[in-house]
């Protein structure tokens, strides 16, 4: 009985890792057609009494433009560019505030939130940050920082059914990524913690503080360099 339940397990893993690395290749190469965080906003939408909104478009990252790739850098990830998938530092400080009661804050890294939009679900549990370790170590080996950078851009919430830069480009400024300005690229950016409530343009003054904080920091950055060059 034990071998069995030994075997039966070591059978779900080897699929689980072989299903895992295979998904992680392919989206090294092809574009994420669609999030599972995506599909939870749809079903949400349809139960509620709001219409059905869905935009998405993939664009290379060529076609992003600079300006909101720094601006996502300076707003959620500052050492993007150098650490290995993870900013210790930044995970200890949000350990000591969440223990000392303050608003809960993850300290998750670019790769980190990549890992968990494109393979994951929305959580807390001990198992979803566990998996979620996995899949960042994968994609930061597999993929590369520009690649995540690009998969970033194109797969997060940036408003009501907006996902990717493109899509939110065009909701909010009418324009395409590539001509966004280092103010408006700030402005999305700066929605980032709540995509669904805040606004990138005609904002509240909360937003507009945190957008013109991005831009400042945008200051300190060059263009990226994701080859560690």
């Amino acid at each position: 009985m034990i071998k069995k339940v030994l075997r039966f397990i070591g059978k779900v893993l080897l699929y689980f890792f072989g299903i895992s690395i295979g998904l992680v290749v392919l989206f090294k190469f092809v574009p994420v057609p669609f999030t599972p965080l995506m599909f939870i906003r749809t079903f949400e939408q349809m139960g509620g009494d709001k219409d059905l909104v869905w935009k998405h478009d993939w664009i290379a990252i060529d076609e992003m433009g600079i300006p909101i790739q720094k601006a996502v850098i300076a707003s959620e990830d500052g050492k993007f560019t150098t650490h290995n998938g993870f900013d210790v530092k930044a995970i200890e400080k949000a350990y000591k505030n969440n223990q000392k009661g303050k608003k809960i804050k993850g300290g998750s890294t670019i790769s980190q939130q990549t890992a968990k939009n494109v393979f994951l679900w929305p959580g807390r549990s001990y198992l979803r940050k566990g998996l979620e370790a996995y899949f960042t170590v994968l994609i930061e080996i597999v993929w590369g920082k520009e690649r995540i950078m690009e998969v970033y851009l194109n797969s997060i919430e940036m408003g009501n059914g907006i996902y990717g830069i493109e899509a939110a480009s065009q909701h909010w400024f009418k324009k395409p990524a590539k001509n966004l300005t280092k103010a408006e690229a700030a402005a999305i950016a700066a929605i980032l913690p709540n995509p669904r409530v805040y606004k990138a343009k005609n904002s509240s003054r909360y937003i507009e503080r945190r957008k013109n904080a991005i831009k400042r920091q945008m200051n300190f950055y060059n263009n990226p360099n994701y080859n560690g060059e």
